[in-house]
Formats: C-alpha cells, sequence, structure tokens
C-alpha cells in the first residue's frame, strides 16, 4: 500500500496575499462601474463604493504595513513577500486601480449623465448668471465658517482631519498687515455639501446642472485673501492610520479607552497623499515633507479627491429610470405582521430568513421583542457596519441600558 507524500504547506506559491487580493477585489467593484448594462446613476454608486473600500484599505492594511516597515518586521509573510515589497507592489496596483476609476468617472459615468440632461458644469462652462449666483451662494452659506490659514514661522502647517477636504493655496504679496505670505491652507467643513444643485431659473430650459464645492471655493477664493495675489488653489487629501491598539490585559473600561482614543484617530500618521493632478510639483513636494510621504505614496486624480462623497447624489435625482428598480423582500405565508411574537412561532417550528430576499422587518423584530423581554438574559450579535442612523443600534442600546449582556 503507497502512501502519498505529504503536501508542503510552506510554499509561497500556494498563497495569495491578502492585501493584494484586495485590491483586486476593488478593481472588479470598480469594473462594475463600467458595465454599460447598469443603470448610470447605479455605476456612479460603484465607483462611490470602490473609493469608501481604498479609504479603509489605506487606514488599516497600508497603515498596518508601513509600522511594520517602521519598527523593523521584515520577515517574509506567508506568500513570500516583505512587507515593503507589498507596499511596493500595492502602490503600482493601487495606482492603476484608481486611474481606471476615475477615467471611468470622467469619460463614461459623467458623459452619460450629461446625455440624459444630468451635467456637473466646470468653472468655464458657467455663464453669466450662473456665475452670479454661485459668488452669492459662496458669500451667503461657505464664506462665513471657511477659516484660511496663512503658513509662517508663527503659524505651522495645521493638523487637518483624515480624509476632509483641503486647499493648498499659494499667495503672493503682502496682507493687509504688510506680512508677505506665500501659502496657505483651507479646510472646508464636513457639514457642507460636496454638490450644489443650481436652481432652474440660472440653467437652460431642461437642464439639471450640478457644481462641486471644491469648483466654488476655488473660483472664490480671492475673497479669503484680501490684498494677496492668488497665484493657484489645489485641492487635497490626507488618508491617515486608523488602526485602535487596545491591550486588553491592561484595560480595565473599553469605554473609557475609546473615548480617549477615537477622537485622536482623526489626526494619525499619514499614509496616502491625494492632489488633483493639475497641482504644482512643488505643491506635492511640500505637502509630501509636511507628511513625511514618499512619492508612492501620492496618488494624482482627474476629479474630486473624495468619490464617496458622491454618493448621496443619486437620491438627489427624481430619475427612477436611472437606478435599479426598488426590490420589495417578501413576506412569506405565515409570517405575517400580525402573527404571535417570534418567541411564539420559534416554539412551534424553525424559521429561515434569506436576506435580502425575505423581509428585514422580522430581524428587527425579533430583535426588539428580545430586548423587551424580561426572560432574555444576553443578546449575542455581530453586526458588520451600519448607517449614521440605525434601529438596530438603538435597540441595542435600549437592551443595554436595561441591563442585558451584550
Amino acid at each position: 500500500m503507497s502512501r502519498k507524500k505529504p503536501r508542503k504547506l510552506d510554499r509561497a506559491e500556494r498563497y495569495n496575499c491578502r492585501e493584494l487580493s484586495q485590491l483586486q477585489f476593488n478593481l472588479r467593484v470598480v469594473e462594475q462601474g463600467a458595465d454599460k448594462r447598469t443603470p448610470v446613476l447605479e455605476r456612479l454608486r460603484f465607483l462611490c463604493i470602490a473609493s469608501r473600500n481604498l479609504d479603509e484599505f489605506f487606514e488599516v492594511r497600508v497603515a498596518a504595513l508601513r509600522q511594520l516597515v517602521k519598527y523593523g518586521g521584515e520577515s517574509e509573510s506567508g506568500e513570500g513577500l516583505t512587507a515593503r515589497e507589498i507596499l511596493r507592489e500595492i502602490s503600482a496596483q493601487a495606482r492603476a486601480v484608481v486611474r481606471h476609476q476615475y477615467r471611468l468617472l470622467q469619460r463614461s459615468v459623467l458623459t452619460a449623465l450629461r446625455a440624459r440632461g444630468i451635467c456637473f458644469l466646470r468653472r468655464h462652462e458657467w455663464n453669466r448668471a450662473q456665475r452670479k449666483w454661485i459668488r452669492q451662494y459662496f458669500r451667503d452659506n461657505i464664506f462665513p465658517i471657511l477659516s484660511p490659514l496663512g503658513l509662517d514661522s508663527r503659524h505651522p502647517f495645521p493638523r487637518v482631519q483624515n480624509k476632509s477636504l483641503n486647499f493648498m493655496v499659494k499667495l503672493a504679496g503682502r496682507d493687509a498687515y504688510g506680512r508677505a505670505a506665500e501659502y496657505a491652507v483651507v479646510t472646508a467643513p464636513r457639514a457642507l455639501p460636496r454638490i450644489v444643485r443650481l436652481p432652474a431659473e440660472v440653467c437652460p430650459k431642461g437642464a439639471d446642472n450640478y457644481v462641486f464645492l471644491s469648483s466654488i471655493i476655488h473660483d472664490n477664493v480671492q475673497d479669503l485673501f484680501p490684498g494677496l495675489r492668488i497665484k493657484g488653489c489645489h485641492q487635497f487629501r490626507v488618508t491617515m492610520d486608523s488602526n485602535l491598539f487596545v491591550d486588553d490585559e491592561e484595560v480595565e473600561s473599553l469605554c473609557d479607552v475609546l473615548a480617549g482614543v477615537l477622537p485622536e484617530r482623526q489626526y494619525g500618521e499619514a499614509v496616502r497623499l491625494e492632489v488633483v493632478n493639475d497641482c504644482p510639483r512643488d505643491i506635492i513636494r511640500f505637502l509630501q515633507d509636511e507628511y513625511q510621504l514618499d512619492d508612492d505614496s501620492v496618488y494624482e486624480v482627474n476629479g474630486p479627491v473624495n468619490l464617496y462623497r458622491l454618493m448621496t447624489f443619486p437620491e438627489m435625482i427624481d430619475r427612477p429610470d436611472l437606478r435599479y428598480p426598488p426590490y420589495r423582500p417578501q413576506e412569506r405565508p405565515g409570517r405575517a405582521k400580525g402573527a404571535p411574537s417570534i418567541f411564539e412561532l420559534l416554539d412551534q417550528r424553525d424559521l429561515l430568513l434569506h436576506h435580502p430576499f425575505d423581509s428585514f422587518d422580522w430581524t428587527v423584530r425579533f430583535l426588539r421583542e428580545a430586548a423587551a423581554d424580561p426572560a432574555v438574559v444576553a443578546i449575542k450579535q455581530t453586526i458588520y457596519r451600519t448607517g449614521l442612523e440605525s434601529e438596530l443600534a438603538s435597540i441595542l442600546e435600549a437592551a443595554a441600558r436595561a441591563g442585558y449582556v451584550l
């Protein structure tokens, strides 16, 4: 009787690098935005989802690899690559994904929207009436909450928030106090909408026109620096290390630790710099020096530096023909809303819910009944991601206040 030789599990070719595999997955998400059989607003959503995925990828996976390199963790991984080699390959592949993503945005998705009467107007396309309206909008809604910061020996480079929209402004001349100025930073507060819809009275009949917040600020940035000459205004965005490390053995209150750590996640170590593709090299070098980033960490994009902020755009448009038809989950026989409690039904038989095809109302109802039932002693649940207003989170919060083990 012959015996097979055991397979060697330490051979590098048997393994895929998880970071590079994750990038390939994100490329497939971007490719969904290329499928012209998909409604155009859904194609835009796919590009936005890819942008969010890349943000999380850099905040966590790339940040962890950079820490390994920084502290000398250069041993080979299972697939035979060091952290430094993986970072180098990530830079090449992520750059290709981003180029493809923005090429689809500019040459396919925005073009398809324009063909259907939905236009993102560039500054050179604004007519006189539109420019006048935009200027007044800037004066009324944007100018009062911007806080430009000139950079000099007494005003060092500011701490900008993770993934915030910022502008590097190049200046010439002297301000009202006689001080020479070369650079300034302008940060757009997150409360400002990234897309502004132009009113019908300043648009051609039947046109649905929009402008980016970045275009509005760029066109009116002179108002922020009276007496100075604007030599350039360029968007930039910094992604920062958002990893959380908590030593379970030394932590007495996880809540207290997170309360102290979470605010600082907005100002971690920089891992990626995004700039518009017309940004001058001296500005890029200046930002690289401030954030201590090499060339592999700089990404030049042809469009807004944060595509994910366009995720809400489809909801601004009443065009069901440009979206997937709404899907209504089914209520299976015997599961009508007027049926007995979930627990009574479970006493009678098992229930199988298949989401999203079955209504999620039953899952919410199950959790709500559990949180209100004095016989329940613990609720064990993993929630991957929630919205800003989550009914599940509200129910779990109420259960925790009632003393349940979560």
